[in-house]
């Protein structure tokens, strides 16, 4: 019995030495940091040009002000059928495990409409005048979106089954008619 209690009375202090280093390395991140209160002052050195006033006149602490490069949109304007019967360059981005954007790529290609539309694939998201988005919905189900990378706005978007085919060939095939659908309506528009 006297070496049981030799032997934890021996323990005992390095378990508290290793719990007050655990407890250091956790808090002292925090306390370094800093508080985030709304009434914190700037820190030396601060720009003020980053710190916008408020509505009061004092200045907030967080709120950064960043130049806009672009300018704002005016939704009013914005002809979402305009844009995908425009749109010529697309990327494709799947955020499915099962289907892969390479696969997606490719069935797009082997329609024939994709040729006759003049359209082509990109793997610079930045050069693209449309992105194409696929997502895993449920069980079976899939969610597809295509979107003006510019203007943030949703052209085109589909839900569709894995059930009975391949999900790129359906993703391909329906993305391609609402393109059609689109140029079609802008020629039956210009003849009248």
């Amino acid at each position: 019995m006297k070496n049981l209690i030799r032997v934890s009375e021996r323990r005992a202090p390095k378990r508290s030495k290793r719990r007050l280093w655990l407890a250091l390395l956790v808090f002292i991140p925090l306390l370094l940091s800093g508080p985030k209160t709304p009434g914190q002052q700037p820190a030396a050195g601060a720009s003020k040009d980053l710190i916008p006033p408020s509505a009061t006149g004092k200045s907030e602490v967080g709120a950064v002000k960043i130049p806009s490069s672009q300018p704002a949109i005016d939704l009013g304007t914005v002809d979402s059928v305009a844009i995908l019967r425009s749109a010529r360059i697309i990327f494709v981005r799947s955020h499915s495990v099962l289907v892969k954007g390479a696969v997606v790529e490719e069935k797009l290609q082997k329609r024939p409409e994709f040729q006759q539309f003049g359209l082509a694939i990109t793997r610079d998201a930045s050069a693209a005048d449309l992105v194409l988005e696929l997502r895993h919905d449920l069980f079976t189900k899939y969610v597809y979106t295509a979107i003006d990378p510019r203007t943030q706005i949703l052209v085109a978007s589909g839900k569709l089954s894995s059930l009975g085919g391949t999900v790129a060939d359906k993703v391909a095939k329906r993305f391609l008619k609402q393109m059609g659908q689109a140029r079609s309506a802008s020629d039956t528009s210009e003849k009248n």
